[in-house]
């Protein structure tokens, strides 16, 4: 596996999130859609915002469901992966790093005993050059 396909449950991750505020943008323009009354008849050019927005809602909600059924399959295959890995150290780093989301630095700290950023790193890096 390489570092493209290890990242695959962090970007899964960043998508559910930022439909997720554009799920709640929509809803916030749905309960502020009000319709002007004019009294003057609606002809067929004119646009309904509210099922627009709907519309849009329903579709955005359905991508949500997809994209979360898609992160618990990514969580479960690299879980699979990382426990296959013999070395304990090297499955807490990759565990940190792609199942936890966490920095380098966050890594480091985590697994402790004087490890380096650069040092959970570069044993990462020597880990996924051998396999």
């Amino acid at each position: 596996m390489n570092k493209k396909e290890l990242s695959q449950l962090y970007w899964l991750n960043r998508e559910i999130e930022d439909q997720q505020s554009r799920l709640a943008e929509l809803e916030s323009l749905a309960t502020y859609c009000t319709s002007h009354i004019t009294g003057m008849p609606r002809g067929p050019g004119i646009n309904d915002k509210l099922a627009k927005y709907v519309a849009e809602i329903a579709d955005l909600r359905g991508l949500i469901d997809l994209n979360i059924k898609k992160c618990f399959f990514e969580l479960n295959r690299l879980n699979r992966y990382i426990n296959s890995v013999e070395d304990s150290l090297t499955r807490q780093i990759l565990s940190l790093r792609y199942i936890s989301g966490l920095s380098w630095v966050q890594v480091a700290f985590s697994v402790g005993g004087n490890n380096t950023t650069d040092g959970v790193r570069m044993i990462h890096n020597r880990f996924l050059e051998k396999n």
